[in-house]
């Protein structure tokens, strides 16, 4: 077992960079693709994992640095240290139940394909980080570790479950036949996002705005094409900041070269995995009668639309200004705020890329996160603790993107249900994808 686990552990420790791309070679010649190809495939697929670090490290480094700075000059009474999701990922992969969660995980998935109850192949292992954090917020709030590798398993059928339900909108969306997104920090925000574009269909005015990203460059010409919006936020994020004029300009330049060169490493990654998503869509066919398969990937490969990446920044100063006005809130955004582009990227398709829905649908969710976070920070910190994990401060920490609906579910069904609360959300997972695959897929292939 210590054998396994050091394996797994070293594997994951060659970053994602390195074990994506062997994944998705492996994963080709499983779907019955030419070793030549499902080769070139797992590079391109690496470089484009790689291009798309670069452009997050230089958004995450030059505009990180000055929120930094904001945070700093705005909200210094705030007492909940926002540490960031970026920690996720190392803190999950240092406990034994999240490298347990990888075998399993991979496991059960194949083993719901093969009965029909899912439509996805997760390849995206690094974003195993999300249900095992699931686990050890289980596992520390009911103290059992048992009842937390039980947590972690729900978790990723939860996941499943949410890819299959928003596959097709998602894909058609941004253009990726094939794929489906499984990253749960990204899915949650789609079940805020439907009766919240439901509720703006029903409001006088609101409802026959057309804003997206191309109405929007066609209305306000040079100001409203996406790179010229980046120059403008990170012109405002730099005189916030403090920063002189220069300062100002090279924030400026740097957050619309990401609003440039993001799209184009999207489209590498792209070029690497559509072999294997045909791949898998042949074997489907060959195989398992006809069942088709999506392969699932990270919510990077849809932080590079223009709408997306518009919100995103926007919602940087938004979420700065709701921590300091909303009562009760106790969490300045902080660690966070680079990464939420990965938070509402899956929302932008259910609001149609309307740029004024998705702003106003994304701050009433910025609301509920804010609120959430504050509520968890116990939770979270001693989910640290139980890692041994070295935070920096002996105060209460949490991430804005803690709080999130499944966070709160796993945490009250494990707080007053324990196991049981778990069993109960593992049977109406599965119910809803023998209905959803088993009921819905079929009638529809019919229709």
């Amino acid at each position: 077992m210590d054998v396994i686990m050091n394996a797994l552990q070293w594997f994951i420790g060659l970053g994602s960079t390195v074990f994506l791309p062997i994944i998705i070679f492996v994963i080709g010649l499983i779907f019955g693709v030419k070793p030549s190809k499902s080769f070139i495939s797992g590079i391109t697929v690496g470089i484009g994992s790689i291009g798309l670090g670069l452009v997050i490290d230089l958004l995450s480094g030059s505009l990180g640095s000055a929120i930094q700075l904001m945070g700093q000059n705005y909200g210094t009474s705030l007492s909940i240290m926002d540490i960031g999701c970026g920690v996720g990922g190392p803190l999950a992969f240092s406990t034994t139940t999240g490298i347990l969660l990888i075998p399993i995980s991979l496991l059960v998935n194949f083993a719901f394909i093969a009965l029909g109850l899912t439509r996805t192949l997760n390849v995206d292992i690094w974003n195993f980080w999300f249900p095992a954090f699931l686990g050890l917020v289980v596992q520390s709030v009911t103290g059992s570790f048992i009842t937390g590798v039980f947590g972690t398993v729900v978790a990723v059928m939860l996941q499943w479950l949410l890819a299959d339900l928003f596959a097709d909108k998602i894909s058609t969306f941004f253009g990726y036949p094939g794929i489906a997104i499984t990253h749960m920090m990204a899915l949650s925000g789609v079940v805020f996002a439907i009766p919240m574009n439901w509720i703006f269909d029903h409001i006088p005015g609101l409802k026959n705005v057309d804003a997206d990203a191309e109405s929007l460059t066609k209305r306000f010409g040079i100001f409203g094409d996406t790179v010229v919006m980046g120059l403008i936020i990170g012109i405002i994020v730099g005189i916030l900041a403090g920063y002189d004029a220069a300062g100002v300009l090279g924030l400026g330049m740097s957050t619309a070269a990401v609003m440039k060169i993001m799209p184009k490493m999207v489209a590498m990654f792209m070029e690497g995995i559509m072999p294997i998503a045909e791949g898998a869509k042949d074997f489907a066919n060959k195989h398992m009668h006809g069942k088709s398969v999506n392969v699932g990937m990270d919510a990077a490969l849809t932080v590079g639309h223009s709408t997306v990446m518009s919100c995103a920044l926007l919602m940087v100063p938004i979420s700065l200004a709701l921590s300091l006005v909303l009562p009760g809130v106790k969490i300045l955004p902080f660690g966070d705020l680079a990464f939420f582009a990965f938070v509402i990227c899956l929302m932008i398709p259910f609001f149609n890329g309307n740029v004024v829905r998705s702003i106003l649908g994304c701050t009433l969710y910025m609301i509920t996160m804010l609120y959430l976070s504050t509520w968890l920070a116990p939770v979270v910190t001693s989910v640290f603790k139980l890692a041994s994990f070295n935070v920096g401060t002996t105060g209460l920490v949490s991430f804005v993107t803690a709080g999130l609906w499944p966070v709160v579910l796993f945490t009250l069904a494990a707080q007053h249900l324990g196991v049981v609360g778990l069993a109960l959300i593992a049977v109406a997972v599965v119910a809803i994808m023998f209905y959803v695959n088993k009921v819905r897929a079929p009638k529809q292939a019919e229709a």
